[in-house]
């Protein structure tokens, strides 16, 4: 493998830290927002909802558009968008400019993301995939994990220089292309039909998806609130308790990935979504706070189990177009973790432990009956074996 083919490849891990660092950043610096724009901090919220609701609604096309147009050059102008985004967050004078740039924000990386796994999968053997998949998740954790930390270390100089930092990164990574694809049944895309996408198997992954980040992967919020109510923890001892989900997560990666590849993917979702929502109903019970932050931290252990899987099926799901396929289950995906808050607070203000409860009744029935079958086989297309550019 050439010099440029392994640059290439290591921008497809970095792309993935790129997506959810953006996302994340401003967590930390809502107060400078709001003392710069003049608005109240409760109004800044809006640049986390103002990024992630273009994401998801996006991907639901993005994957599909990438395969029709060529995943190199879809990707390539997503980067550029996602640059110009960031300048303009950095110089925006009035609030609405800088929450319309994180929309554009947000709008760019629904068509870098799941164009990036699908290149991974399409250069990396099928024996490997998985442990590749584990490394992309770990690699998410850690721009998840570090984003707020990295925002708030700018906020205490200028809070713009983080944007300033990601549109160079992004700049960077659009200059190196996708790396070549070598997997036979993974080559460049020219013929995604979004018609192609109604399959019962995607529909399957994407309500998983869906459930795994309603109950699961967006609940921090709800853990963070039982911290203070039973335990009374202060702010940085909450966060240092949400912050084991995804050191967990982020160690754990490749780990998964070789499970995913010896066991198989869709056993192992079984597992972490089935695991999963035993150990967030137990999120009611956990006692001493050390008890409720092990147990939280097994539940990102059972997070990414289910997320590598997912990520390996949704790639084999329509081979025609998987592209289109990832991009959806990551729409769902991300949608779920969307309506976790309107979904369980209310619960949890009624009834503590129903909150954490329900939660994980939810994940572990849709996982059980979406895993606990075999899937149809899906239609192959014939296989070439002459290796198409990326476009």
């Amino acid at each position: 493998m050439s010099l440029s083919d392994r640059l290439r490849i290591g921008g497809l891990y970095l792309g993935g830290l790129l997506g959810p660092f953006g996302g994340a950043m401003t967590t930390s610096m809502l107060p400078e927002l709001g003392s710069t724009y003049d608005v109240s901090v409760s109004a800044t919220t809006a640049s986390l909802t103002a990024y992630l609701v273009p994401l998801a609604v996006l991907m639901l096309v993005s994957g599909t558009i990438g395969e029709r147009y060529g995943r190199g050059r879809t990707v390539m102008l997503g980067y550029a968008v996602y640059t110009a985004a960031s300048i303009v967050c950095a110089l925006a004078s009035t609030y609405s400019v800088f929450l319309g740039a994180r929309v554009l924000q947000g709008a760019a990386n629904a068509f870098t993301t799941p164009l990036l796994l699908v290149a991974l999968g399409s250069t990396v053997p099928v024996e490997r995939l998985g442990r590749a998949l584990g490394t992309f998740a770990s690699v998410q954790a850690i721009g998840q994990s570090s984003s707020p930390l990295v925002g708030g270390l700018a906020a205490e100089v200028d809070w713009r220089w983080a944007f300033v930092g990601v549109a160079a990164v992004s700049a960077v990574l659009g200059t190196l292309g996708l790396p070549r694809p070598t997997a036979p049944a993974a080559r460049a895309g020219g013929g995604g039909r979004l018609r192609s996408l109604w399959h019962r198997e995607v529909g399957r992954l994407a309500i998983v998806a869906m459930a795994g980040w309603a109950c699961l992967g967006g609940l921090n919020f709800l853990v963070a609130i039982r911290a203070e109510d039973v335990f009374g923890l202060s702010s940085a001892q909450r966060g240092l308790l949400l912050t084991g989900f995804g050191v967990v997560g982020l160690f754990g990666g490749r780990l998964v990935g070789r499970a995913v590849d010896r066991h198989g993917a869709r056993r192992c979702g079984f597992v972490g979504g089935v695991g999963g929502g035993v150990l967030v109903a137990l999120c009611a019970f956990w006692t001493p706070a050390a008890g409720l932050a092990a147990g939280w931290a097994l539940c990102g252990v059972a997070s990414q189990v289910l997320l590598v899987s997912l990520n390996s099926l949704s790639l084999n799901a329509v081979p025609e177009n998987r592209g289109g396929a990832v991009g959806v289950v990551q729409a769902f995906r991300f949608g779920g973790g969307a309506l976790a808050p309107a979904a369980w607070l209310p619960l949890y203000h009624l009834a503590p432990a129903a909150g954490f409860l329900a939660p994980g009744l939810v994940l572990a029935g849709v996982t059980g009956l979406a895993f606990g079958r075999r899937a149809r086989p899906v239609q192959q297309p014939p296989v070439t074996t002459s290796a198409a550019p990326e476009r």
